[in-house]
């Protein structure tokens, strides 16, 4: 995608509903007219103005306007889907093209502040950061990278280029959480999200869906999933969701295979362990007499309804994703120009510099 001063675009700088307020910049001639027409107030050049913004027929929301030096405007909207989504589309209907998602933003050089690309790749891609530690790590790139000496070895380029710890913190991770009917995983879902999420009973087949949102694990946002039980049913609507559960399990990153340390493992779990084999092992309430040997197969030891393990856990999710420990000023990738530049490095040394 490419921008001219003469094209109007509306770009969604923060993502709806992940905050309290959305920005959606305005750029282009075609500012003042917008302004003029929907917004009840004069926006001033660097001077917050509140204001309804109209449709013409209702009030879509009361931002805060802040017209910029360097032309376009800001409007500071409530970070509700539906009042976003408005916005954008009166923009649309407007004559305004549409930037809808952060990755497009290095594409667009007015869109942010920035001196060099990867200044505004840096402020590109704050609003995907989810957590403290993801701002201040990303916040923290220019100066890794300004301090770093070239030119850089064969080992230090395939360091950083293995270590995708800043593209996960931008790019929350799929885990799924699988697991044979009432062995607990929707009691560790809820520890892992800090609160309830996903209805736990002592009732097999409980979850008849599987369940996804965002949980931070020690400041690693995850998109956790939470699985039915792997079983045979006859009740179809179980069955139906056990089946399109398996797209999700399938498309995660990670598996938490959740087994039952009360239960035997033959014949009802052990299968789950060649099901998933890449899957990090959880052995649930082991507070209770086992009836298998947790310690043969190296799990991680929890009772969910008690939180005891937890931290196990969590800390064994994010160094999964290269996300425990995290050292704030060390040099990452999170972008594919980035990633490019890096792999041209190995053979051409000056590329290092187009970063």
């Amino acid at each position: 995608m490419h921008s001219s001063a003469t094209e109007n675009q509306a770009i969604q700088l923060t993502p709806p509903g992940s905050a309290a307020i959305a920005v959606v910049r305005l750029l282009g001639p075609g500012v003042p007219a917008f302004l003029g027409r929907y917004f009840s107030k004069i926006p001033r050049p660097d001077r917050c103005v509140h204001g309804n913004l109209t449709d013409g027929q209702r009030i879509i929301d009361d931002p805060v306007v802040i017209l910029l030096a360097t032309g376009g405007a800001d409007v500071n909207l409530h970070g509700g889907v539906w009042v976003v989504r408005s916005a954008l589309d009166l923009a649309r209907r407007d004559g305004f093209s549409i930037v809808e998602s952060a990755v497009d933003f290095p594409s667009v050089p007015q869109a942010v502040d920035g001196e060099t690309v990867l200044e505004k790749e840096v402020a590109s891609h704050l609003p995907l950061a989810r957590s403290e530690i993801g701002i201040r790590v990303l916040l923290a790139q220019r100066g890794a990278w300004s301090h770093l000496n070239n030119p850089l070895s064969a080992d230090q380029i395939e360091k950083i280029l293995d270590d995708r710890g800043l593209y996960h913190l931008l790019y929350p991770p799929a885990v799924a959480i699988v697991g044979a009917a009432n062995v607990g995983k929707s009691t560790l879902a809820n520890q892992l999200f800090g609160q309830e999420r996903s209805i736990t009973a002592d009732i097999a087949g409980t979850t008849r869906d599987w369940v996804g949102e965002i949980a931070n694990v020690d400041g690693l946002p995850v998109m956790l999933v939470d699985t039915p039980g792997q079983r045979a049913t006859d009740d179809v609507i179980e069955r139906a969701a056990i089946a399109a559960s398996r797209a999700a399990i399938e498309a995660s990153q990670l598996v938490i295979l959740v087994l039952d340390a009360t239960r035997p493992l033959e014949p009802e779990q052990s299968h789950l362990l060649t099901a998933y084999p890449g899957a990090r092992v959880v052995a649930n309430k082991c507070d209770q007499p086992w009836a298998w040997d947790v310690e043969r197969i190296a799990a991680i030891q929890t009772t969910a309804t008690t939180g005891v393990g937890l931290n196990a856990l969590r800390r064994a999710i994010a160094s999964y994703f290269s996300c425990a420990d995290i050292e704030i000023n060390k040099p990452r990738w999170w972008t594919q120009r980035q990633r490019e530049i890096l792999r041209r490095t190995m053979t051409d040394p000056q590329s290092f510099w187009l970063m």
